[in-house]
């Protein structure tokens, strides 16, 4: 069997795959300790009914695999160089990662660990799209567009091959709490709405997306640069704007603050959309996954709505979450919706490079 893990400053959680993919079980570890994940991961092990001995193989994400982390690995000194490396990039959620995987090799020495990123996806994005217009120096510190939501996009383009065949110009929607557009031309990533972070693109559950560098200076003036994240990433958002980060308490409100936050939320995914679409020369199909994108069918309608110009028409009849289809007919462009995959994703990556090994 293999354990995919997915370790979070203060939890971790973790699924189990056969050989065949399917999900054999599943945890979830809160409120550890600062050095308590080789405990935390047996605990979760336990709840699973899976000892370190069963295990194959144990695969990781990681967030942030920088410029050079372009696709799945196995993990060795260089790779775990690599992606401290990468920490001041994603101080948030690399340190995590990495004591998961220290954790686990602590916990089960000897056995091999994988890891997938979330940016590897992006890496075909032309030099264009990811350049900024900064002065040579500031690039070479790193400064560019990476994109996240990489494993779920991954993800989705896996099943749409699995089941027949990926469209070719394909707007991918990953709607959640973090929430992102991608780009995906002849099944690979050609842009994406997140950049040097995930604070970039789309109106987020806590998250301000796109603002001008500009306002942001005057935050860090006003607040401190810690002040300034703070806002920014974890009370900005629908949360500011409606008092809530949860689509559905919004939907339910019947509030004016509530509704201007469904509002923002939809625009500003219908303008970014136009964006990507015009990286990609057009449109063929529009695909939703995350848990808004699976489960909230006004929201996704309002999206099509505002894509009708590009040829999206909605089958009103087909508000049901989770369906593979919600195509209509009279529409120029198909509508899928995919359930996010992400575990499902790294297990069938680390397989692929354990096949090639």
């Amino acid at each position: 069997m293999l354990l995919v893990i997915n370790a979070g400053s203060s939890s971790v959680k973790l699924a189990v795959f056969d050989p065949a993919l399917a999900e054999v079980a599943r945890a979830q570890v809160s409120g550890i300790a600062p050095g308590g994940h080789a405990a935390a991961l047996a605990e979760g092990l336990a709840e699973a009914g899976v000892a370190p001995g069963d295990l194959t193989a144990v695969a990781h994400r990681v967030v942030h695999g920088g410029a050079s982390l372009v696709a799945p690995c196995r993990i060795d000194g260089p790779v775990l160089a690599a992606i401290e490396a990468c920490v001041p990039l994603a101080p948030l959620h690399n340190p995590a990662n990495l004591t998961g995987i220290r954790a686990m090799a602590a916990l089960a020495p000897g056995l091999a660990q994988f890891a997938s990123f979330d940016t590897a996806f992006h890496a075909t994005n032309p030099e264009v799209a990811v350049s900024y217009a900064l002065p040579p120096a500031e690039r070479q510190r790193g400064l560019r567009r990476y994109g996240f939501h990489g494993l779920s996009y991954a993800a989705l383009v896996r099943l749409l091959s699995a089941r027949g065949k990926v469209p070719r110009r394909l707007l991918a929607c990953h709607l959640g709490n973090g929430a992102s557009l991608c780009a995906i031309l002849d099944g690979r990533s050609a842009a994406t709405t997140m950049g040097y972070s995930p604070l970039d693109g789309l109106t987020m559950g806590t998250r301000a997306g796109s603002m001008d560098g500009n306002a942001v200076l005057h935050l860090a003036a006003v607040h401190g640069i810690e002040g300034a994240a703070r806002i920014l990433n974890r009370e900005s958002g629908l949360l500011a704007l409606g008092g809530s980060n949860d689509m559905r308490m919004l939907h339910a409100a019947g509030t004016a603050e509530a509704d201007f936050a469904l509002d923002h939320f939809r625009y500003w995914a219908v303008r970014h959309a136009g964006s990507m679409i015009a990286a990609m020369g057009g449109l063929d199909a529009v695909v939703f996954t995350g848990g808004i994108g699976e489960n909230d069918a006004v929201m996704r309608a309002d999206i099509l709505d505002g894509l009708h110009w590009a040829g999206a028409q909605y089958d009103a009849g087909a508000n049901r979450a989770n369906a593979f289809s919600i195509h209509d007919p009279s529409s120029r462009v198909e509508v899928l919706i995919v359930p996010a995959g992400e575990e499902r994703q790294i297990a069938a990556e680390a397989q692929a490079v354990m096949a090639g090994e």
